[in-house]
């Protein structure tokens, strides 16, 4: 019997134990390339699934005139345009287009908005990272895609973040060398305006220095010793929490929002445990309630040389099972 290997055609009777061997090994950088069409890990494990099925059900005509790992990437994409079809985008607050909002203010909840969900990563190796930089999966970065529209996320995906050659993406997607250019220029432009600068450098995860700031943000909290993150914090740093419309800029404003909205009132009503999420630093944060602390938050940081930038405050307790965390402390 013979071997597939990645650029030999599948046959009719080929198994299933083939098939498995040779799509496999690609099933986490398929996620995460769904992932960044979408904005949503549940539809990307979803779409994941959906791209397998079609794949083994047309294994036996692959003709091998390209890698298997290329095959599957282009039925996923189409998979996700399919999908995205007359899809909300998912944003995050800031990207609402309003303005940064008062500490003191009422919060403003709005649960019916499909939000930008977080990426769960094992280590800082994970094998989401095997196609393109950390960057490709950065919350700001996968906030930006959303912008754009479905077809000129798939361009700028195929091109900027897995290299291929124009030619290549308008085969995939069934157009022209001329329209994937026009998609990718009009794509870069946006992506411009609307996302994070190319001079807006992040902290390696594993860093000391990553690694310090993540320590001293998670003490604050755990002491309960708020004023303290105000050396944690960069003067323009951000703070948002979906599904509350409102952000917020400023280590003072975000300082004065924790005062005054967080339900803890004492050390150790907060405990945070450490993990990875879209290639960076990130904490679980759970409440004191009666005798156990249980989900509250799920934070995810944007830290720099000078401090932590940036903090997307996820209020979905169902983010603690996706990401293998415990149901309480």
């Amino acid at each position: 019997m013979s071997v597939l290997t990645e650029n030999t055609a599948g046959g009719e009777g080929a198994s299933a134990s083939d098939f498995a061997a040779h799509a496999e090994p690609y099933r986490r950088e398929l996620l995460a390339h769904c992932y960044r069409m979408t904005g949503s890990l549940h539809d990307a494990e979803d779409l994941v699934q959906e791209t397998l099925l079609r794949a083994w059900k047309s294994y036996d005509r692959f003709e091998g005139r390209s890698s298997v790992r290329t095959w599957l990437y282009r039925i996923a994409t189409n998979t996700c345009l399919t999908a995205l079809e007359g899809q909300q985008r998912r944003p995050l607050p800031t990207g609402l287009g309003t303005s940064s909002s008062d500490p003191t203010a009422e919060l403003v909840e709005r649960a019916e908005v499909p939000w930008l969900e977080p990426l769960p990563q094992a280590d800082p190796h994970d094998p989401a990272e095997v196609v393109g930089r950390r960057e490709s999966v950065r919350l700001a970065f996968v906030a930006a895609l959303q912008h754009l529209s479905a077809r000129q996320r798939a361009v700028l995906l195929l091109r900027d973040v897995l290299q291929w050659k124009a030619a290549e993406v308008a085969e995939a997607i069934g157009t022209t060398t001329v329209a994937v250019n026009s998609l990718l220029q009009r794509a870069r432009t946006q992506l411009e305006a609307v996302g994070p600068s190319t001079e807006d450098r992040l902290a390696d995860p594993d860093s000391a220095q990553a690694q310090d700031l993540l320590a001293r943000y998670i003490a604050a909290f755990e002491s309960y010793d708020i004023d303290q993150l105000v050396d944690v914090f960069t003067a323009e740093a951000i703070w948002e929490m979906p599904p509350y419309t409102g952000w917020y800029r400023g280590a003072r404003d975000i300082i004065a929002l924790i005062h005054q909205k967080c339900p803890a009132e004492l050390p150790g009503d907060m405990r945070m445990v450490p993990l990875l999420a879209n290639g960076q630093p990130a904490a679980a944060m759970y409440l004191r309630m009666g005798e156990r602390h249980v989900p509250f938050q799920l934070h995810v940081l944007d830290i720099r040389s000078d401090g932590v930038s940036h903090v997307v405050a996820f209020l979905d307790g169902s983010l603690f099972t996706t990401f293998g965390l415990p149901e309480s402390l």
